[in-house]
């Protein structure tokens, strides 16, 4: 999926919390771009395109089109900053896209066929530990998401980033060792209920 994001330029006189606010009660949310043989660009995009955007988290592993003074630019989101309590965001890192570069990018990981695990079926719970990896591809090989099929998952057994299968054309990326053995998901046991507990105790005190 493909998005648009209208930005005007910021005067290097609008700077500081002072100017960063001013921009807010316009509707802009303060952001820059980087990267490329370009210069850093301070910008400001229109918030009601951000919060919709926003309301997809394929957003964050696509190519974002932002239109500058006529100019078109292909980014991707590296960083957002939000607002603490009430979530709205505050400034956004754009970074460029150079067409026929490898890339680094954070995709979301969806998790597949969950009720149909073996593990569900036999009354255990999914925990999720990881909700996006690094990868390395083309920009035009970059994938919304990576799905993880967790349909073969017994209970006590867990799904590591080495066992992840990515599209030929997108890479893992590994800075430790230690990160391929990193756990994407975990089948445990179920619970004991407090009231089956309290009636084990019971019949062991009648006995």
């Amino acid at each position: 999926m493909s998005y648009t994001l209208t930005t005007v330029a910021r005067p290097t006189e609008q700077q500081g919390k002072g100017a960063s606010r001013r921009l807010r009660k316009e509707n802009l949310v303060p952001a820059i771009v980087y990267g490329g043989d370009a210069e850093p660009v301070s910008v400001c995009v229109k918030k009601n395109e951000l919060v919709k955007a926003l309301e997809d988290d394929a957003f964050f592993s696509s190519v974002t089109t932002l239109a500058l003074d006529g100019e078109n630019h292909e980014v991707v989101v590296k960083a957002l900053q939000r607002h603490p309590s009430k979530g709205f965001p505050l400034h956004v890192d754009f970074q460029r896209i150079v067409r026929g570069q490898v890339m680094n990018f954070h995709v979301p990981v969806h998790l597949v066929n969950v009720e149909k695990s073996a593990g569900k079926k036999a009354g255990g719970i999914l925990s999720t530990l990881v909700n996006d990896i690094e990868v390395s591809c083309m920009p035009r090989h970059l994938p919304e998401a990576i799905e993880v099929d967790v349909s073969a998952l017994e209970i006590g057994e867990s799904i590591h980033l080495k066992d992840v299968k990515l599209p030929s054309d997108v890479t893992l990326v590994i800075h430790e060792e230690s990160d391929a053995e990193r756990v994407i998901a975990t089948m445990q046991a179920p619970s004991v209920e407090p009231a089956a507990e309290e009636a084990a105790t019971e019949e062991k005190g009648e006995e």
